[in-house]
């Protein structure tokens, strides 16, 4: 069953689309280091989970348009792949102002969820490997736990290998 955000104010668009959709999921919380290198790492650190169930939000531009890209914390986006998965030759990490516009989060904490303007998204096929996986709750220092297809089901993702 899904679980509601704790009061206190961990309620997110990503959060309130899950609940919306009525899927299970947890929110996990930890105290955020600002001088954390890498906000994934510090993620997967803090929740005692392993990097390759800890993904990341990425979004790029593919041929001009803002794609998301999902890919495990203990890895790398590869533009190409991302761009050959969405039928693109092109890809580049987006401007960072484009991607908080786009999704309404903050870097560090762009959930693929609730975004503001969804955009179309691929998860690494990887993420299927696990019965849960973790992705930012939209906040930084706040993480949801869901199932990968209901994450694949409620972006309209597809999958593909994306993650180097």
């Amino acid at each position: 069953m899904a679980k509601k955000p704790k009061k206190g104010g961990q309620g997110t668009p990503a959060t309130a689309a899950l609940e919306t959709a009525a899927v299970p999921y947890t929110v996990h919380a930890y105290p955020h280091d600002p001088a954390a290198a890498s906000y994934g790492g510090e993620a997967a650190e803090a929740l005692g989970v392993p990097a390759e169930r800890v993904f990341k939000t990425l979004v790029a531009d593919v041929d001009g348009v803002l794609t998301v890209g999902v890919v495990p914390v203990a890895g790398k986006l590869d533009l190409k792949a991302l761009a050959a998965a969405v039928g693109g030759k092109r890809a580049a990490m987006a401007d960072p102002a484009a991607a908080e516009r786009s999704s309404g989060y903050v870097l560090g904490g762009i959930s693929p969820l609730g975004q503001r303007r969804p955009l179309r998204t691929v998860v690494d096929a990887s993420a299927l490997d696990h019965p849960t996986v973790y992705v930012s709750a939209g906040r930084r220092g706040l993480e949801v736990e869901l199932s990968p297809d209901h994450l694949v089901a409620l972006t309209g993702a597809r999958t593909a290998a994306i993650a180097r």
